[in-house]
């Protein structure tokens, strides 16, 4: 198994040299804090030049010091409560302008999962969804708005679709007790991860169904219960999570569903369309 940043550092510590050891230091003592500083503020913490930190994220092998930084906060994100989050972002929003940082970091997180989304698993979870004979999406949490948006428009096109839901008068393991082989279990979940999730994923493989996990690292205990594993790039903008970037995988989930669903999408809607005429779904414009 791939080490964390952490083990790397202590393990590499004897042959830093002073200025490294400072940062190494710092790092193992107070990552919680390091993994919300600027490159300038981890620095002036650990008594070295900005030059000095961004030199030694590169010789533990990172592109670029927010790359190390953003291995620094994989490491913490779910060990942290919602004051803890807090507290530590505050080192991270170095000016006033919160809505450009939110924003560029949303973008940031797009661009990262568009360049390491595996598409052989792509292709895998949307001919699973398709064939399968009955769909669970199971979110719980913040996820609970991703698994809804999914189910929603999943809703449209399949006729087999159930979102297991917090909100149903049934518990949530309730909603599944019925699944079984030749079903599908899309399970959602991000830093801080969902023990229920977790648990129904066990469950799901139990008794035959195919899970498909959606989240954020390779290493997070959703990718290792699923038999199939989508990786979008989430992070931490003081308490909440910004999911941004696994929306836009869910977009582009849905709409290769749809391509490859075989259903006729043309007259599916076209029900659709006139059942909202009758029923005034929607506001007409030339009202």
């Amino acid at each position: 198994m791939e080490q964390d940043i952490l083990s790397v550092v202590s393990a590499g510590e004897c042959g830093f040299s002073k200025s490294q050891r400072a940062i190494a230091k710092f790092l193992l003592e107070s990552y919680s804090t390091a993994a919300f500083m600027t490159a300038g503020k981890l620095a002036c913490a650990a008594g070295v030049s900005e030059s000095t930190v961004v030199r030694f994220a590169q010789e533990l092998g990172y592109g670029s010091y927010p790359e190390m930084r953003k291995a620094l906060a994989d490491v913490v994100r779910g060990r942290l409560t919602a004051v803890q989050r807090i507290r530590a972002a505050q080192g991270l929003i170095e000016s006033g302008d919160i809505l450009t940082h939110v924003l560029s970091s949303d973008i940031e997180q797009i661009r990262l999962t568009m360049e390491s989304v595996d598409r052989d698993e792509f292709e895998r979870a949307v001919s699973a969804i398709v064939s399968a004979k009955n769909i669970y999406i199971f979110g719980l949490r913040s996820a609970s708005a991703i698994s809804h948006f999914m189910g929603y428009y999943f809703n449209l096109l399949l006729a087999n679709v159930r979102v297991v839901s917090e909100s149903s008068p049934l518990e949530v393991f309730e909603q599944i007790v019925h699944m079984g082989e030749g079903d599908l279990l899309l399970a959602l979940s991000f830093p801080r991860y969902s023990t229920r999730t977790l648990r129904a994923m066990r469950y799901a493989r139990e008794w035959g169904a195919t899970v498909v996990g959606i989240t954020d690292s390779p290493s997070s205990p959703v990718a290792k219960s699923s038999d199939i594993v989508l990786r979008a790039r989430s992070d931490m903008v003081s308490f909440l999570d910004t999911l941004v970037a696994p929306l836009s995988l869910m977009n582009a989930l849905i709409v290769a569903v749809s391509e490859r669903s075989g259903a006729d999408i043309y007259s599916n809607f076209e029900r659709l369309e006139r059942l909202w005429d009758e029923f005034e779904v929607y506001k007409k414009t030339d009202e």
